[in-house]
């Protein structure tokens, strides 16, 4: 089965046009401008297939909702190719836009002093909706979200979290088969994201829906997603399951060490690197050849209550992984 998203080097560069400081470069500016490229995304190859609900992740500025737009047909590539569902989605078909949809956080798609309601009612008559039937997709979707009473409130009147689960009714109004989904829990409460987490987990899993969803919190994508990709400066670092991001890029362990009563000053490479201490226990970062060494000087410590070996964090790797800039 062919996937339903494919791309083969997608590239983006934008150019970016530099005026030099004062009134004599803004002078300048205007018969010769400078400019230099800031390439966005570099070669991206990627294939999901139906029904993949799929975790984009990477800092600010790695090419996440570059390639969305990509995806989407709002950008075109500088170089490469891409396919969605057949189509090259910058030739913006009409078929193709039926099928897809973008939900960018914090981007208004709701009329701002109009209720939920009339917008909902402009995105049927623009896909050509029955009317019965969308309105029979409404209520589904926002009795799913709890927000069936606020359908009729104008959307500058509702919080943060109501305004989002109205986007998710609007973006899945028309039944899309591809649904892309940029950062849509950015700034809201843990109840509202939770809420929001369940909501995509059902609807993405009983419509099959090939969705790619970027966010921060990674709570969102191990709670989402069994498959992750993660990009940074514009290129794709890995492309698999997220508990394999600690296997393919962590090169260390944690040691937890619990005492009875205030714990032994200990110091030196031989313990490895003291991430944290306080009145109980010491964390330490080791090789994972010195584990066992470590582990078995631990035992002849006085007062020892516990000792723990443990994985870093997938989160800590990520992090650790995004600061050092590493590539493929």
């Amino acid at each position: 089965m062919e996937p339903v998203i494919a791309t083969r080097g997608l590239r983006k560069v934008y150019r970016v046009f530099e005026k030099e400081p004062g009134l004599a470069g803004a002078m300048r500016s205007l018969f010769s401008r400078r400019s230099r490229e800031v390439v966005a995304v570099e070669g991206v190859d990627l294939e999901i297939g139906a029904g993949e609900l799929v975790g984009f992740l990477g800092p600010n500025g790695a090419g996440k909702t570059t390639t969305l737009k990509m995806l989407s047909g709002l950008l075109h590539p500088s170089a490469g190719s891409a396919r969605v569902l057949g189509f090259v989605p910058w030739e913006r078909e009409t078929e193709f836009r039926r099928q897809i949809s973008l939900l960018l956080g914090q981007k208004n798609q709701l009329t701002w002093d109009l209720p939920a309601r009339e917008s909902f009612e402009l995105n049927r008559a623009i896909y050509g909706i029955d009317r019965t039937t969308a309105w029979r997709t409404v209520e589904e979707l926002a009795s799913l979200l709890e927000v069936t009473g606020l359908i009729g409130k104008p959307v500058r009147e509702l919080s943060l979290g109501e305004r989002t689960k109205m986007e998710l009714i609007a973006a899945l109004l028309h039944q899309p088969k591809v649904l892309f989904l940029d950062e849509p829990t950015l700034g809201l409460d843990i109840v509202s994201q939770h809420r929001i987490r369940d909501f995509l987990r059902r609807v993405v899993a009983e419509k099959k829906i090939t969705t790619i969803l970027t966010s921060h919190y990674l709570q969102d994508i191990e709670a989402l997603c069994r498959r992750v990709v993660i990009i940074n400066q514009g290129r794709i670092i890995h492309d698999g399951s997220l508990a394999a991001v600690g296997r393919e890029f962590s090169n260390h362990k944690q040691i937890e060490l619990r005492f009875s009563g205030k714990p032994p000053p200990l110091q030196g490479s031989e313990w490895g690197e003291i991430l944290h201490r306080d009145e109980a226990g010491v964390r330490l970062r080791v090789e994972p050849g010195r584990v066992t060494e470590i582990s078995r000087r631990a035992l002849d410590l006085p007062g020892l209550e516990d000792i723990r070996i443990e994985s870093v964090p997938v989160e800590e790797v990520i992090r650790r992984l995004f600061t050092s800039g590493k590539r493929n």
